[in-house]
This record gives structure tokens, sequence and C-alpha cells, in this order.
């Protein structure tokens, strides 16, 4: 191959050429048959043929249900989100009048019940206190290298933090629980501080970075870090806490919390298995799938004359399942789960949020046009699937709405997922090291040919 300095147009003409075949290549020999999935009963995507995951371990975390059983057949009900046995429904209730929801949560995840008063006390103060990032660790990680992609950046910050750690190697319990508070608190940080360097140093916008306050809930501290006048409201700290609470955790049986579990049975540091993690939450059909939501909205916002009609609503959602518009996924984003049928406990829960943040901000028109979308696209899916199954909206329906009430930018929506996540992804990791004793491996059939060698002048 010549060269880059010294090739030519049609040097470089041939390289094309060159390129295109290999990437017809490429695609043709990754091909597998899919009739030898159902030959040798694959179970792609860890599911049967029903779709439900396939059991490849037990968990005493959280729970998620949302069928009955009744004579052996499973009957849709209304769905339920456990937390360490508790429902997380009964949860938010109990935690009503109370600004550290988001904190006693994380106690509930990590150690299986709830704290009492001085424990409660003591873990805020602990936690506070873990809630802070070296100037040095700002300066020379989070300012240097800024990356739009915050997911991206929050995972080089997690791998970096390794080296701060005087002990990173040690995956004892104690010293995992130390490791996963540590991430825990200044996980926030990382995200709003990358936010804002990315705002600078790409977007020539002015550059301000807020220590959090003592006394101030993770929630309220998230705001504060983030918004150039450090106010806001009663409610939107209560709904941005709520919304942390409805995402910290969700069966061992999710993407992200799964790649916990497989990546911490290798015995691995904990810094990489959260960089593993969030790079798991970052794909689009997992915690990016608000954003996908609400670029779906955008869309039909924009495409939509009377927002208040049903019959033109319906009309656009039925372009969006026959893949004539948008992004001509067939998708209406937001409705269906893997679990839940007639509703998403989480989805109830930010609704009425959502709702109440509507009014608060002078947009219960838009709000409206949300509640008609999810009432006319529950009628069209099944429908246009020919299916009896019910379809409810999951929480993704309504938190990128939420968000964006709060003020909170696009580019933060999967890293609040992130930091939501990480005390779920906490308890498996230290449930995993516990009770594991085998290392998860997974098998793949060998489907190709067996070749004999060619040596390079007869290839």
């Amino acid at each position: 191959m010549p060269k880059q300095e010294n090739m030519k147009v049609e040097d470089i003409e041939e390289l094309k050429e060159e390129m295109e075949v290999l990437e017809e290549q490429l695609m043709h020999n990754h091909r597998i048959d899919p009739n030898l999935y159902l030959e040798y009963d694959v179970k792609r995507g860890l599911r049967d043929a029903n779709g439900k995951g396939v059991l490849t371990g037990l968990t005493e975390i959280s729970d998620v249900t949302g069928y009955e059983l009744s004579n052996g057949r499973q009957i849709p009900s209304e769905g339920h989100l456990y937390y360490q046995g508790i429902d997380v429904c009964d949860l938010i209730k109990g935690l009503e009048g109370r600004k550290y929801g988001f904190e006693e949560t994380i106690y509930l995840l990590l150690f299986g019940r709830l704290p009492d008063q001085k424990e409660t006390e003591q873990f805020h103060d602990v936690m506070f206190e873990l809630e802070s990032l070296s100037s040095r660790f700002v300066r020379d990680v989070i300012m240097k290298a800024s990356n739009q992609n915050i997911m991206n950046a929050m995972q080089r910050c997690v791998l970096t933090l390794y080296t701060y750690d005087d002990n990173p190697e040690d995956i004892s319990p104690k010293n995992v629980l130390r490791q996963s508070m540590d991430l825990i608190a200044k996980l926030p940080l990382i995200a709003v501080y990358s936010y804002h360097a990315y705002r600078h140093f790409r977007l020539d916008e002015t550059l301000f970075i807020r220590n959090p306050e003592k006394g101030l809930s993770l929630a309220e501290n998230i705001l504060l870090m983030l918004r150039p006048d450090r106010k806001y409201t009663e409610l939107e700290a209560k709904v941005l806490d709520t919304a942390l609470i409805l995402h910290a955790e969700h069966g061992g049986g999710n993407n992200s919390s799964f790649t916990t579990r497989v990546v911490s049975s290798s015995g691995t540091d904990t810094y990489s298995s959260v960089a593993a993690s969030i790079g798991s939450l970052k794909g689009p059909r997992h915690g990016g799938a608000n954003l996908k939501c609400q670029k779906m909205f955008d869309d039909i916002k924009a495409n939509v004359k009377d927002w208040s009609s049903e019959a033109e609503v319906a009309d656009y959602l039925q372009k969006i399942l026959d893949k004539k518009t948008f992004d001509r996924s067939g998708l209406i984003y937001g409705m269906g789960h893997a679990v839940y049928t007639l509703s998403d406990p989480r989805e109830v829960i930010l609704k009425g949020f959502a709702r109440s943040l509507a009014e608060e901000k002078g947009r219960m028109e838009e709000f409206a046009l949300y509640d008609l979308v999810e009432r006319t696209a529950k009628k069209l899916i099944p429908a246009h699937r020919n299916t009896f199954k019910p379809v409810c909206a999951n929480v993704d329906f309504y938190s990128g709405f939420v968000y964006t009430m709060l003020g909170i930018p696009q580019e933060l929506f999967t890293p609040l997922f992130a930091i939501a996540r990480i005390p779920g992804w906490s308890a498996h990791r230290l449930e995993e090291l516990i009770n594991a004793g085998k290392i998860i491996r997974p098998a793949y059939k060998y489907v190709g040919q067996h070749r004999p060698f060619a040596p390079l002048d007869e290839r």
C-alpha cells in the first residue's frame, strides 16, 4: 500500500474501492443464517420463545412483576417493582415530606433495609463527605479532553478514579462497599462538571463549577450545581428525587445490572465494573431510550397541527408504526415493556409528578398531548401487531418530558439514569461477589466451516 503522504488521486480511489469490497465481505462473512437460531434453540438476547428472560441467577435486591399465575397461565396484571421486598409505590408514599428519599433508597439497596433515624443522619453525613472531587481531578481529568457525550466522559472519569484509590484491587465486600459509596456520591459531580466542561470548551459558554452544599439532598445539589442562578422550587427537587428513586434499580435481568454481574464475576475491580455498566446503559435500547422518546415527541409536535385532535394524533402514530415517518423504525418509543403488561408502576408515579410539574410550569397543553399519545398508542400497537397482549407506557415515556421541564439538558438525560442506577449496580456487585462461585460464561455454538491454513503466496 502506498504511503499516505505520497498517495495520488488514483491511489486514493483504488483504496476506496478496496475498502468497499472489504465491507461487503465483512457483512457477508459475519451474517449467520437466522434458521440456525431455531435449529439449535438459541435463546437470543437470553430470552425464551415468549420473550421471557432466561433464568441465570438469584437475587434478593429487587423484583419486577407484570403477571399473575392462574392455573399455570400468565394473566396480565398491574405492574409492581420491589426494592429489597418493599413495593416502590409504598416507598414513594412513605417518603412523602422527606427530601432525602433517594439517599434512604441507596441505604435500602445496599444494606437490605431502611435506616432508622440515627442511621439516616450518619449515612447523610458520610455521603456528604464523599460528595466531593479534588481540584486536581477536576482540572486534570474532567476539564481536559472534554466530551460531547457525557456518558463517555463519566466512563473515563470513573476509570481514572482507580489511580486515586490507595487500595483499588481489593474486592472484599468491605472495600467494595467503600468504593461503591464513594462512586455513588461522586458520579453526580462528574456528570454535571463534565457537562459544564463540554459547554465551555466545545460551545464557548461561560464556565462555572459549584461545590455541593451540606444539608441539601443529592437531587437538590444536582439542580444547584447545574443552574446558573442556583435556584429551584421544592416541587422540582421532589420530582427529581422521585425520578432518581424510580430509576435506582430494576431487577437483575436488565442489561446494565447483568453487565455488572458478568464483569464482577471475573474478579475485576470496582471501577472497571462500573465503567462497563455505564457503557451498557449508554445504548439507545437501554438507558438512552428516554432521549429517543423525547425526540419522537419533538417530531410529533412539529407535524401534528392540532395536539388535541384524537384523529390527527392517531393518524400520525399509525404512520410511525407503518415506518413512514420519524426514524422509520416502526416503533412508538416509550410504549411496551418486556415484563410489565397493564402498567409500569414507575410510569404511573412519574406521570402524576409530570402533571404537577406541568401545572407549575404552565405546560398542561404538552402534558395533554403526552396523555393522548399514551392512550392512543395503547390501542394502535396491539391492533398493528395482531396481538391480544396489552401494551403499557414505560418509565421512559414521561421521564424525558419531566427532565425537560426541570431544565435538564438532553446531554444529561442518560447520565441522570446512571446516577440513579449506580446504587443498584453496587448492590448487585456486592451480591455477586459474596455469592458467586464461578465466572459467568455463556455458551455460543460454532456454525462456521473448518478450513485449512493457506500460505501468503497461495491466497
